[in-house]
């Protein structure tokens, strides 16, 4: 048979269950197994699409998978999708399997291959806060796309963010000790960050920046880091506007706390123009609200 040349009719309809002798100790017997099994089966598909690539990525059979994947891109099928628009990189991926991910990398499976809502490897590293996904990436030495969006607009950083708001919700404005998923989430910012990716796009539909979502989060961590980063017009950053409104505006408009407070020191620090009114006219004072101390957050 000619490398190419299969074609999926007069198949069963799924692949058998997960035959034990697959999780064998080594490669080389994980090939004999996948011989053994033959192309037919291993190009089978399930009434969800899976073939026993996918389920080998699933659940960490890292020679399996392997084996199985060697198979698949001889017949060009490597990055073949499940019901979901997954391929197997993105299960490995949602699966938290780094091993497998640079595999599948290094075999040629296509690093900007996106699922039924538009997520790529690393939109799902971004969402559930998978540093050593991202490491497997950065180590496979291919080419990705920083800025792709999800069908919601969102580039892997924006994602990110938006991961971290979420683990970072506390009432103390600088928690000494995050939590682990916290930490993951933060790791996963910096090492997009790091990657190259842009720290001043704008999601697209209400064209926030990070600086905007880290903002609106209370995020003060991260408020921080970001106006850190190594960048060429910090001021041009900070005063980014959003539907009209920058991270100052924003600020004033957080409920009154140590959060605010903090949001806008630093805020102001960096060169936010307190002066810049949005599309209501409005300038940052006049969003703060009576605050619970006497004198309150001052913008000037």
């Amino acid at each position: 048979m000619e490398v190419g040349s299969w074609k999926g009719s007069g198949l069963p309809s799924r692949p058998p269950q997960l035959p034990s002798l697959v999780t064998g100790p080594s490669l080389d017997t994980a090939r004999a197994h996948m011989l053994a099994l033959g192309p037919q089966r291993l190009l089978a598909q399930d009434e969800e699409g899976d073939t026993f690539l996918h389920l080998f990525a699933a659940r960490g059979l890292r020679w399996a998978a392997y084996a199985a994947a060697e198979v698949l891109q001889k017949y060009r099928h490597l990055d073949i999708r499940e019901h979901k628009g997954k391929t197997p990189l993105l299960v490995a991926a949602a699966a938290n399997q780094p091993l497998i991910v640079e595999d599948l990398l290094n075999l040629g499976a296509e690093p900007n291959a996106t699922d039924h809502q538009g997520r790529s490897v690393l939109h799902v590293a971004a969402t559930y806060g998978l540093p050593g996904v991202l490491s497997a990436v950065i180590n496979s030495g291919v080419r990705v796309d920083l800025e792709a969006r999800d069908f919601e607009g969102l580039t892997p950083l924006h994602t990110a963010i938006l991961a971290l708001n979420v683990a970072m919700v506390s009432p103390d404005p600088c928690p000494r000790v995050l939590s682990i998923q916290a930490r993951d989430r933060l790791s996963c910012v910096q090492m997009l960050l790091h990657m190259g990716a842009d720290h001043t796009s704008q999601e697209i539909k209400s064209n926030k920046t990070v600086l905007h979502l880290a903002v609106q989060a209370a995020n003060t961590i991260l408020v921080q880091l970001l106006l850190e980063l190594p960048q060429g017009d910090l001021r041009a950053f900070v005063n980014m506007k959003a539907h009209g409104n920058t991270a100052l505006h924003m600020a004033a408009a957080l409920p009154p706390g140590p959060h605010q407070e903090a949001i806008v020191r630093h805020l102001l620090a960096a060169g936010a123009d307190p002066a810049l009114r949005n599309l209501e006219n409005e300038q940052p004072i006049h969003l703060l609200r009576p605050g619970p101390g006497p004198e309150g957050v001052s913008i000037e």
